[in-house]
């Protein structure tokens, strides 16, 4: 869809929502969740639905390691980066970009960006207030957030699951990184 700032230009009330039509608009699959409490569960079903092994990996970010985990027993949760071997992959996101659909994920302990390039899915809980309306705004927000002269080693900006054309013009999901892009939008 491209970048037009004047799309993100909504009230703010409306931003998760034209966040999750940006987000879809890229084929990803967009959830959304009243609290951080129900994410595990819906984890659990997203897992289940796409036929995948109940396990999932994780870094030490403490809005995933503060979840409820044992309100979906069947789970097995991993801890740390991924060495490649893991099916599914749960980050926490530091923010989004209505206008585009975009999830900035920060490099880290807290989320490894192995999680954000090598499982098949890649699971990306995100807060409504969180989401920004442009890019402008997203990077100010971080900017606030982190303090005078403080950011994190690298962010990562994902719109979607990895993809390519290069192949006689055919796209191709998963040529780069995950096949899949699951986004929780997580409050109002």
């Amino acid at each position: 869809m491209g970048l037009i700032p004047a799309r993100g230009q909504v009230p703010e009330a409306e931003r998760a929502a034209l966040f999750a039509r940006m987000v879809e608009s890229v084929q990803a699959s967009v959830e959304r969740v009243e609290s951080l409490e129900d994410a595990p569960q819906a984890v659990a079903r997203q897992l289940s639905g796409r036929n995948l092994p109940a396990s999932v990996r994780i870094g030490a970010d403490e809005a995933l390691t503060g979840m409820p985990w044992e309100d979906a027993p069947a789970l097995e949760i991993h801890n740390g980066p991924s060495d490649g071997t893991d099916e599914a992959a749960l980050s926490h996101a530091l923010g989004g970009i209505a206008e585009t659909g975009t999830v900035m994920l920060s490099s880290g302990p807290d989320n490894p960006t192995t999680l954000n390039f090598l499982p098949e899915l890649h699971i990306v809980v995100i807060e409504a207030k969180d989401i920004d309306g442009d890019m402008e705004a997203a990077w100010q927000r971080i900017r606030r957030d982190y303090g005078k002269g403080e950011m994190p080693r690298a962010v990562n900006m994902v719109s979607g699951p990895s993809r390519s054309t290069d192949i006689e013009q055919t796209l191709i999901l998963g040529t780069h990184g995950p096949r899949a892009l699951h986004v929780m939008i997580v409050g109002e």
